[in-house]
């Protein structure tokens, strides 16, 4: 464990990464609060980084912009 420092970055605050930590530059990671102590951060992978990046949450409001209707009198049956 190695103790950093919280920075401003921006209207951002930043911690850095010791390269020992195997993360570079530019890669997409997930970071996750656990509780008040505990933040956990992970490398994402292609298929992940895809979903985080908002791409399902866009096919996902046109699909139900087209088909809302149609799901709509399906869960009334």
């Amino acid at each position: 464990m190695q103790l950093q420092t919280v920075f401003q970055a921006g209207n951002t605050q930043a911690v850095s990464l010791p390269k020992p930590l195997g993360f570079s530059v530019g890669q997409k990671i997930f970071v996750d609060k656990i509780d008040d102590q505990t933040v956990v951060i992970k490398k994402a992978d292609k298929i992940q980084s895809t979903v985080a990046g908002g791409e399902f949450d866009k096919w996902l409001k046109v699909f139900l912009k087209e088909n809302g209707e149609i799901l709509d009198e399906l869960a009334e049956r």
